[in-house]
């Protein structure tokens, strides 16, 4: 965007509803975006204006995406490191990986439904154990086949996706749409 001293510049993000949550109608429990009926938080970030430009910027956004529960202010750097770094780079791409897991356990014979449930029935308890909403552990087997599994997997740098330079240039590709250099 261009530069301009003489306006507020205002970033927002919704969340988008919880996988846990306490909705129990069926259409809103079906709102995966949010924004039509189920509740969700936002992210608001001022890159530049006042403290009145934020908060009419927060309850534009409130509106945008309501029902909307928290406004959580960010800088506008966190607001890159949450999109697309956290949510896009890490793990949508870790969630692709699990999908193609899916459909790799599907080629290998196991029926297509039994391996759909059994991951999301597994993802289900596994974001309980790890984000605290459980008070059950993981099992020393499935915390030594992490350990094993880790470095197949990831190489030992992936943190570096948070490294603001890499962030920028990922911010760049996306809105210039193109691939990021390696």
């Amino acid at each position: 965007m261009p530069q301009r001293d003489d306006i507020a510049y205002f970033v927002t993000h919704p969340c988008h509803p919880s996988v846990v949550n306490d909705e129990t109608d069926p259409e809103t429990r079906r709102d995966f975006y949010g924004g039509v009926k189920a509740r969700q938080h936002i992210v608001c970030a001022l890159m530049q204006g006042t403290e009145d430009d934020y908060a009419t910027g927060e309850q534009i956004a409130r509106h945008m995406f309501a029902p909307v529960m928290n406004a959580y202010r960010v800088t506008v750097e966190q607001m890159a490191i949450l999109e697309p770094a956290l949510s896009e780079t890490v793990v949508l791409t870790c969630m692709v990986v699990m999908r193609e897991a899916i459909d790799e356990a599907v080629r290998r014979g196991v029926p297509a439904e039994a391996a759909r449930e059994f991951v999301l029935g597994h993802m289900n308890i596994n974001i309980g154990i790890l984000f605290g909403y459980s008070d059950a552990r993981l099992s020393d087997g499935a915390k030594l086949a992490v350990e094993r599994a880790r470095d197949r997997l990831f190489k030992p740098d992936w943190r570096s996706v948070f490294d603001i330079e890499n962030v920028i240039q990922e911010v760049k590709a996306i809105t210039q749409g193109r691939a990021a250099q390696a």
